[in-house]
């Protein structure tokens, strides 16, 4: 299998992804727009070899191979001669449409173009191109390193062939996928979360019990790792709240209809642990 891998965008996932793909053996273009995005990427992954070193869970030299491996550059087009490119951008169509477009212009045209959205129908981010069946799902979970599942979702005209490259590759990168088949908004993981975290904060915010309460009864009631709203916090109360209104918007359905409280919460700046406070204080 070919082992070229572009990845777009150098955030928390862009750089995760990176990082297991580099790890695996791929060779990563990493593209960002500023310098100053990359460099926190490139030393985020670089502390996150760095702790599996220190763990035993990985060998000092192997970390060092895997860094060569990860080539960061704001310039677009080193990702023309990628096998598989990954976006891993801000969840806005028009940003994503945009990258698609120029993308579908640079790379050859057995490239597989993934996006890593979480709510966004493939079918619409693959519009923007004049390859629809070269277009696949691929959502890793944050942190990409640690989350072993990826959701892979067929868009409207994606070909088997790009659905059985986007597998293969996630799989050389060791995670376990599992195939959406239609392509709703939300896709399976999202929808799930987001209805949860919404009746949670529902049920929070109306006083029926406490949010230490509500998750605890998650935990202990249903086995989950963690409760709703403490997911809401790792998160981010903005990021959940963005997804729970692309669903809404796409779907209609009630449920996903974000509460009052979660765009308060935004409002104010209390979207959980990146800022220290959300449903709870951290």
């Amino acid at each position: 299998m070919a082992r070229k891998l572009a990845v777009i965008g150098a955030g928390l996932m862009g750089a995760g992804i990176a990082q297991v793909s580099a790890q695996a053996g791929w060779d990563v273009v990493l593209r960002d727009v500023t310098d100053e995005a990359l460099r926190r990427g490139t030393d985020g992954i670089k502390a996150s070899y760095d702790k599996f070193v220190g763990k035993g869970k990985l060998a000092a030299e192997d970390a060092e191979a895997a860094l060569a491996r990860i080539t960061a550059t704001t310039d677009l087009d080193a990702v023309a001669d990628a096998d598989i490119v990954v976006e891993a951008v801000f969840e806005k169509l028009e940003i994503k449409h945009e990258i698609f477009r120029t993308l579908d212009k640079l790379v050859r045209e057995d490239t597989v173009l993934a996006s890593n959205t979480s709510a966004i129908p493939i079918t619409k981010i693959a519009a923007a191109t004049e390859r629809p069946e070269r277009v696949v799902g691929v959502h890793f979970f944050s942190p990409v390193p640690m989350m072993r599942l990826v959701e892979l979702v067929r868009g409207y005209k994606t070909s088997d062939e790009a659905l059985a490259i986007a597998r293969e590759f996630a799989e050389s990168v060791g995670k376990t996928c599992v195939v959406v088949n239609r392509d709703v908004a939300g896709f399976v993981t999202t929808r799930l979360i987001t209805a949860l975290v919404v009746e949670a904060t529902k049920l929070y915010e109306s006083g029926v019990a406490t949010a230490e309460d509500i998750d605890l009864a998650c935990k202990l009631g249903f086995g989950h790792a963690m409760g709703p709203l403490a997911t809401a916090d790792l998160t981010g109360v903005d990021i959940l709240l963005h997804a729970a209104g692309n669903i809404y918007t796409e779907t209609q359905d009630e449920k996903f209809a974000p509460p009052e409280l979660m765009r308060r919460m935004v409002d104010a700046g209390d979207i959980g642990r990146k800022s220290g406070q959300g449903f709870y204080k951290h």
